[in-house]
């Protein structure tokens, strides 16, 4: 074996996996967001509530002190959806198969209940945001979901609640999906916006045609990369991206 071919065996067996992974810092109409994109079948997309004793994580470092003692960690990680007084989801959450919390229909007070709202689901046909009545009828299975509200974005219209001139400005962040089902955009704000600026970013600047809000009062955002570590409030359920840990 040369000395060349040696070396390059070598980078294989101690290089990191490759990762489609990409957290990138974008501007859109003055305002600075962070979106993280996520590709289907190539980046390990999870979400997570509870930890191996049944206590919602509740923070970004106690989920990762759980991954690393399997020999994991988190690549890149964002709040998933609105969640109750316990933390636990205000409605549909499955994680690996198993469905924690049905479907909620109906109409109800704050963002959540302003309908439509929708449903973030993982499975093998990919990345989808839904809207929940829509979802509903389709019987959609997915192997993870988490229901938030309202919708930022709904086959390409924006919330018919969001108004251009409006006042009311939160540091917010929510996911888009491609219509293939191959890619995810997780988006934060980096200074307070509208809900209408907010879902103009993924309609207007990503194109995408389905977005779904996650939260605006608590909103974090877990990407090393860009030292962020996502610290604050505790929160509810957890969406992120796994590896091997170094």
């Amino acid at each position: 074996m040369t000395t060349r071919t040696l070396i390059f065996v070598i980078f294989l067996i101690w290089s990191p996996p490759l990762f489609a992974l990409e957290c990138v810092n974008d501007d859109f109409e003055g305002v600075s967001f962070t979106r993280c994109d996520v590709l289907a079948g190539e980046d390990d997309l999870r979400l997570f509530l509870r930890d191996q004793s049944g206590t919602v994580y509740g923070h970004f470092y106690a989920l990762n002190a759980e991954l690393n003692e399997r020999g994991l960690e988190l690549a890149f990680a964002m709040n998933a959806g609105m969640f109750r007084p316990d933390f636990t989801p205000a409605g549909l959450y499955v994680e690996d198969g198993i469905t924690q919390k049905p479907l909620v229909t109906r109409a109800g007070p704050g963002n959540f209940g302003l309908l439509p709202n929708g449903i973030f689901c993982l499975n093998e046909a990919g990345f989808h945001v839904y809207e929940t009545l829509s979802f509903a009828k389709r019987g959609q299975t997915c192997r993870y979901a988490s229901q938030s509200g309202p919708m930022l974005v709904i086959d390409g219209a924006l919330h018919p609640r969001f108004l251009k001139g409006s006042t009311s400005k939160f540091i917010r962040n929510g996911v888009g999906t491609s219509k293939d089902g191959t890619s995810a955009s997780f988006v934060i704000s980096n200074k307070p916006v509208t809900f209408h600026h907010f879902a103009r970013f993924f309609r207007d600047h990503l194109g995408l045609s389905s977005a779904l809000y996650f939260d605006g009062n608590v909103s974090r955002l877990y990407a090393p990369e860009l030292n962020r570590l996502g610290l604050g409030r505790r929160m509810g359920p957890i969406v992120g991206v796994v590896k091997k840990a170094r």
